[in-house]
């Protein structure tokens, strides 16, 4: 028997019980007639105690065991004289009466901890190695829980998983396919499936009017920040239903999901129009973490002889709350960033609303101070506030100005990591101009011209 407990499981109760650990070292310090073993596995971490005294034989092999060795101990749990609070077996310690090397193991190229001096280059190298840390295993745990409990409530709502052909024709989706030589038919090939659209289509005229999938999803395009060639998806289609019955499934699972993985409640989901987000926050995936709303201000900037507002199509800002200290530094270097080519911008005009109720502009030759109180007021803007303002062309201004309002976000802490505000934007444009108000006005285009390619079902 390797093990009759994992390394995160003892507590004070097991005192005096006889047990048998497996795992890897994760540190090991020698005190001098004393050796104490942190012992890992992915449930946790157990303390391991050899005294020279007890065993000086046991205690001389344990001085020359390094970190990653893979061992097998055993011995009774006793209560630890120094505790560990930040630890689950903090309280308790392991005495070795035995000591079995199941795998020496060569000094890793970086420390295996929660915080690790390892590079994303040299870990990704050793991958197998960086699957050791407690995060990354957390998070590929916290995946698997995620995907039992899909399947848990879809099945509930009346769902069934169906498993659809890796191998299939091409399909005409937005990017490129990946494809795969046939041996069999020499030059021609299958197409690995950007989604299984035709597949689910099928199985809703053939009366599976419920479907879903945890499934792989390949695209041969370029790498974005939430897309990559190779991603795994929740594919869902259903039959005989309203806009209203989709979102409220959806809400449900998302819901579920939220409390079952992260006992977290969340709220209805607030709904807003795609025309809506993108004049109030310039995307059409908006962050409601925090505010900082768009306001125009055509009426208020024009007229004033700067070319550049009198010229543009739309004139629009943002109000960053308590940032009237940002140095010239600081906002210069904010208008290098949103001319960067990514964002493309041509420039940025801020507006301090100083402590003492002045405000100092750099647009100061155009503006008088009245002016400017005017775009305060009307941005609800108060004395320590800082407004920063974009103008140029409505559609990319407006996605230019909703780039900087992340970024000051970002800058000034407003993206909480456990901070969730999920809602629904709805009536998305379709490519020819129309809008989807419902689950049954799907965006029409032409297909391309078929491919030599097998179809396989």
């Amino acid at each position: 028997m390797y093990r009759t407990h994992t390394c995160g499981e003892l507590r004070l109760e097991h005192t005096g019980q006889e047990v048998t650990l497996s795992g890897w070292v994760q540190t090991n310090r020698d005190l001098g007639a004393m050796a104490f073993i942190d012992l890992r596995d992915r449930y946790g971490i157990t303390q391991l105690v050899f005294s020279a005294e007890t065993d000086n034989e046991l205690y001389q092999q344990a001085r020359k065991l390094g970190r990653e060795f893979v061992i097998s101990v055993s011995g009774p749990v006793r209560e630890r004289s120094s505790k560990n609070a930040n630890r689950p077996t903090g309280d308790i310690e392991v005495e070795v009466r035995s000591l079995q090397v199941l795998n020496p193991s060569k000094i890793p190229p970086f420390t295996i901890e929660d915080e690790t001096d390892g590079g994303d280059d040299i870990r990704m190298k050793y991958r197998y190695l960086d699957l050791r840390r407690s995060p990354v295993q957390r998070n590929i745990i916290f995946r698997s829980n995620l995907a039992l409990e899909t399947r848990k409530y879809l099945a509930g709502e009346g769902f069934v998983e169906v498993e659809t052909p890796f191998l299939i024709k091409s399909t005409p989706e937005g990017a490129r396919d990946f494809v795969v030589p046939s041996r069999m038919n020499p030059g021609q090939f299958y197409a690995l499936p950007q989604s299984p659209q035709t597949f689910k289509q099928i199985l809703m005229v053939a009366g599976f009017d419920r479907y879903f999938q945890i499934v792989k999803c390949f695209r041969d395009e370029d790498l974005r920040a939430d897309r990559q060639p190779e991603f795994t998806q929740i594919d869902c289609e259903m039959s005989f239903v309203t806009r209203e019955d989709i979102l409220n499934t959806f809400e449900g699972l998302t819901k579920y999901l939220f409390k079952a993985t992260l006992g977290i409640d969340l709220p209805d989901f607030p709904r807003m129009s795609y025309d809506e987000a993108l004049r109030r926050f310039g995307s059409d995936k908006p962050d409601l973490r925090f505010g900082m709303e768009f306001c125009e201000l055509n009426e208020l900037a024009r007229g004033k002889n700067f070319p550049v507002f009198d010229s543009a199509e739309l004139v629009v800002g943002i109000c960053a709350e308590g940032q009237a200290n940002y140095t010239r530094k600081q906002l210069d270097d904010l208008t290098d960033w949103i001319k960067r080519p990514q964002i493309g911008a041509k420039g940025l005009v801020y507006v301090r609303y100083n402590e003492d109720g002045t405000l100092k502009s750099s647009v100061d030759k155009f503006f008088s101070e009245e002016d400017l109180k005017a775009w305060a007021e009307k941005m609800n803007a108060k004395p320590g506030d800082l407004i920063l303002v974009m103008a140029g062309e409505e559609e990319k201004t407006r996605k230019q100005l909703g780039q900087l309002r992340l970024e000051m976000g970002q800058r000034m802490g407003l993206m909480k990591p456990m901070d969730f505000k999920p809602h629904w934007v709805l009536d998305f444009p379709c490519s020819n101009g129309t809008k989807t108000h419902s689950a049954f006005s799907p965006c029409t285009t032409p297909l391309p011209p078929p491919r030599k390619t097998i179809s396989r079902a």
